[in-house]
């Protein structure tokens, strides 16, 4: 399995991260999954694995505390890029988040900041639009138990 280069993009705050060193735990055309330790580490994040699903445009994390327990699932909304010469994704950061927590609570995150990115005009409307059209198709998943997908549940990636 060749590893490719994954790359982050934001745009508030703007900024471009490295996740290259990210374990790389499987991939193909339509997933990738890897096992990272969080960036800036906090209290209540130690790490987690994220499914990446390269073509619906959406970053499902499980990610774990300090103590390598479960904490919530947390879905970022995003683009992706790939350069087939450089062998490297870009993973564009469409601002909504939707996390949920073991306990079934749900909360979407950063509204506002789509609204300010699309004010600022450092998204397109195209781009806005996909966001919110992505959010709405994980906030039907969970209204449906259909959340989180198969994979996401395969217990052989989930050892932080």
């Amino acid at each position: 399995m060749n590893k490719p280069k994954i790359f982050r993009t934001r745009y508030i705050p703007f900024e471009t991260v490295d996740i290259s060193s990210d374990e790389l735990l499987y991939i193909d055309e339509n997933i990738l999954i890897t096992r990272w330790k969080a960036i800036k580490p906090r209290a209540d994040i130690s790490g987690g694995i994220s499914y990446t699903f390269l073509k619906e445009g959406i970053k499902i994390s499980r990610f774990y505390d300090a103590e390598r327990r479960f904490a919530y699932w947390y879905c970022d909304i995003i683009d992706v890029k790939y350069d087939r010469e450089l062998d490297q994704y870009t993973l564009i950061d469409l601002l909504l988040d939707v996390k949920l927590m073991p306990d079934g609570t749900m909360k979407v995150l950063d509204a506002d900041e789509l609204a300010i990115a699309l004010e600022q005009g450092l998204i397109t409307q195209e781009q806005a639009c996909r966001s919110l059209k992505k959010m709405d198709s994980i906030l039907q998943s969970v209204y449906n138990g259909t959340f989180p997908p198969a994979v996401c549940m395969d217990k052989k990636y989930w050892e932080v």
